[in-house]
């Protein structure tokens, strides 16, 4: 899961792959009450959910049966992005009928076993996007089909769509989330870190039964579906970085050339002396300092007073030998200045825009939903510009509402 989840999402990630529709005739293991229904909360057997942790690929073997025949899997994953880079897997979570596992990576597990098992379920997760980019990145993991309950929420109309938000008013159950920020690469795991863990996946299943059904009576699990097969398209394929664009952090548009070949020597300095330190680039310097030095460097201004006190002698060398590779690029080799490429609208397309906003907003109230999940501003001009290039980028469900 996304170590700092965010309220904030874009609009739903977007071309098909398999995906299974889940609906409300599909066999239910119900397990508990709430409201008066059964709403499949995890059984409470003795031992059940208890710190099982597979550490060993012996305890893997005797685990992958269980798993197999598992009617409904239930997945996670930690990392540890906010201690290490590059970042690594460190714990896997899963939870069926049969209880719950935590299995450890860095154990020395092999996860190709597990995940060759994973590859014939539907996997039920939650804002899955982070834990599929994870999967695919160090594995090459491809899910069948993914159920996500975020996705699921957002559908809905929900405005609060965090796991513990959704945990509450569902199933009336409050989840410690003090653990987001932990390093995950530490070992032994601690009793609490482990309960969270667990607790990552424990309610999955029941919340995912809770907002099917809502999804279903709403006439909405087509488009579900359609979203999380596109959220597994969109995660499980390799992004290529642009070299002209991948250093230019926040604030880099209001730099000059010269300052932008500094910036660019800084922050390929800060790069190499994360992947050295194994800490992530922030803690290095945050991209304000980089692009604050930038200036100053280009202003013959004293670099040391932007520095921590902290600084190693060595690292502070390194740092005025990247400042002065920046300031020796020739004027001709400096890098360009990114200028808006877009046009400026028509009469007739902003007409179209006008349109476009308000039939969407107006479709948004009439369904309870944010706009910006039928589309953002950005798409909108798009479609005004050109309906006919751009309108099939959109998922069914988005240009049906739309449509006049």
């Amino acid at each position: 899961m996304n170590p700092l989840p965010s309220q904030g999402k874009p609009a739903l990630a977007t071309p098909a792959c398999r995906g299974r529709s889940v609906g409300p005739t599909r066999q239910r293991q119900p397990l508990g009450q709430m409201a008066g229904r059964q709403v499949g909360l995890p059984c409470c057997r003795p031992g059940l959910h208890t710190g099982r942790v597979v550490d060993t690929n012996e305890k893997l073997e005797a685990f992958l049966p269980t798993l197999r025949a598992a009617r409904w899997v239930a997945v996670d994953t930690e990392a540890d992005s906010l201690h290490a880079y590059p970042e690594k897997l460190c714990l896997v979570q899963l939870s069926t009928a049969a209880g719950d596992r935590l299995v450890d990576p860095l154990a020395g597990v092999d996860l190709r076993r597990l995940l060759e098992v994973l590859k014939g379920h539907d996997l039920i997760m939650h804002g899955a996007d982070y834990d599929l980019r994870l999967l695919w990145r160090y594995h090459r993991f491809v899910p069948r089909s993914v159920f996500d309950t975020m996705i699921a929420a957002r559908l809905l109309g929900q405005r609060q769509f965090s796991l513990g938000a959704l945990a509450a008013h569902y199933l009336g159950v409050t989840l410690d989330k003090g653990m987001q920020k932990a390093d995950w690469s530490r070992r032994p795991l601690t009793s609490r870190m482990e309960a969270y863990a667990r607790n990552d996946t424990r309610y999955l299943k029941p919340l995912a039964d809770r907002l099917a059904d809502e999804l279903a009576a709403k006439g909405r699990l087509a488009w579900h579906k359609e979203a999380c097969a596109r959220l597994s398209a969109d995660c499980t394929h390799d992004l290529d970085a642009d070299p002209n664009t991948v250093w230019r952090v926040k604030g880099s548009h209001l730099l000059s050339r010269q300052a932008l070949a500094v910036l660019r020597e800084l922050w390929f300095w800060r790069e190499r002396e994360a992947l050295q330190a194994n800490r992530p680039p922030f803690f290095v310097l945050p991209h304000t300092t980089l692009t604050r030095l930038a200036i100053a460097a280009t202003e013959s201004q004293p670099l040391d007073p932007l520095l921590p006190r902290r600084f190693s002698d060595r690292r502070r060398q390194r740092l005025q030998q990247a400042v002065a590779r920046g300031l020796a690029v020739p004027p001709a080799q400096q890098p360009e200045l990114l200028r808006p490429t877009g046009h400026r609208l028509t009469d007739g397309e902003r007409r179209r825009l006008y349109e476009l906003e308000r039939r969407r907003d107006t479709r948004a109230a009439q369904l309870g939903l944010d706009p910006a999940l039928i589309a953002p501003r950005a798409t909108l001009v798009d479609l005004a510009r050109d309906w006919q290039q751009h309108a099939p980028a959109l998922m069914r469900w988005q240009q049906e509402l739309l449509q006049p």
